[in-house]
């Protein structure tokens, strides 16, 4: 059998022919399809505003600044997460604040948030780890009383449902990430979504260099011939192209159906897996449901070492990977951790991620499961 891996993206003829109408068109940049695509997945999530972006880093620092965090500020963010979640606060010039996680779910709570809250504290970066969906209002009633904002990191969470909404659909700002691991792509690119429109309209002209108005309105007459764009503070290049819109609006049509398979699959994982193994499995939170985006299992008690188990994973065909990192562990922010952060460091040390993508047959689901219970020595 040949390598099966840890994921491969949903794509196709549909979203090809959606790319090359794009390139036809000639209008490659920042244009119409992003704006279409902003709208759909606004609407898709039932939020006012969504601004698209290059990646979910640039999200993340767009609702950084959004939430006016600069120097001097705290954010506590959650040291089990990509290590953007915490660059996107030192962006800015603000401190990342590394809490521990639910054990459970890989994700902040109000008891290990609490005890990291200072006056400095600016905001606090909620996670939806791996798609396992944050209990938003919780952290919220914490936090926003002391007079921080609580930015959503939904980079995982599309398709994913908090309290009968689409998960980041109840946050001030929220990021996701349409990088090829998850599960809507547009090969790279990045969504922040938000409640105030004046707000949304500042992100748009960061995103372009901080324009009054935008290419695209230049180019279509906007403001009348001959227009002249200002600049009246520092922005950025964070810009999504039309080719990747594109991908984007068949990609969310596609969602529901990429989250009902990998569901499916996630659940016949837990019956091959058996009830000792499956403990370890992550699942749904009690407030709502996962995507499955990255299906991390905690290797049991006694199991050989997890860089052995990966090995001999590797070996028998199935490309699985390492859990989710620790920031704090990492060289530019190793000693900064102001409290023991025993959870992160079990999850990121002992758990890995087991293939799981739209396309996996149940043949390949229970190679990978043979493989692991022989590399576990069962």
């Amino acid at each position: 059998m040949s390598t099966i891996p840890v994921m491969i993206p949903w794509l196709g003829e549909e979203e090809a022919e959606a790319a090359a109408a794009a390139v036809r068109s000639g209008w490659v940049a920042q244009g119409p399809r992003v704006a279409a695509f902003e709208r759909a997945f606004a609407e898709h999530l039932g939020v006012p505003h969504a601004v698209a972006v290059s990646s979910c880093t640039t999200a993340l620092h767009l609702a950084m600044i959004g939430a006016g965090v600069g120097p001097g500020d705290e954010v506590v963010v959650p040291s089990l997460s990509f290590i953007a979640t915490a660059n996107a606060v030192t962006y800015v010039g603000a401190t990342p604040v590394f809490a521990d996680v639910d054990p459970a779910t890989g994700n902040l709570t109000p008891d290990t948030v609490a005890p990291l809250l200072t006056d400095r504290t600016r905001a606090v970066v909620a996670v939806d780890q791996g798609g396992v969906p944050v209990d938003l209002d919780a952290i919220a009633a914490l936090v926003e009383p002391r007079g921080a904002t609580v930015v959503q990191d939904a980079a995982c969470a599309a398709g994913s449902v908090y309290r009968g909404r689409p998960a980041g659909a109840g946050a001030e700002l929220a990021a996701y990430s349409f990088h090829p691991r998850k599960l809507l792509t547009t090969g790279e690119g990045g969504m922040v979504t938000c409640r105030d429109g004046e707000l949304a309209a500042r992100l748009r002209r960061l995103r372009e260099h901080g324009m009054s108005v935008s290419a695209a309105d230049r180019h279509a007459g906007a403001g009348g011939a001959g227009a002249v764009e200002t600049y009246d503070e520092i922005g950025y290049n964070h810009r999504m192209t039309d080719v990747q819109a594109a991908i984007g609006l068949v990609q969310l049509g596609k969602l529901p159906a990429m989250t009902a398979r990998r569901r499916e699959l996630a659940a016949r994982y837990r019956e091959l897996l058996g009830a000792d193994l499956a403990a370890g499995l992550v699942g749904d939170p009690a407030h709502g449901s996962t995507n499955f985006q990255s299906l991390w299992l905690l290797l049991p008690a006694g199991a050989p070492d997890r860089g052995e188990v990966l090995a001999r994973l590797a070996a028998d065909g199935v490309s699985a990977r390492r859990g989710i990192m620790a920031a704090h562990l990492e060289a530019p922010y190793k000693g900064t951790a102001r409290v023991p952060l025993p959870v992160t460091e079990t999850l990121t040390a002992r758990t890995l991620i087991l293939p799981l993508y739209h396309s996996l047959t149940h043949g390949q689901q229970e190679h990978v499961v043979a493989a692991l219970k022989a590399a576990l020595g069962r």
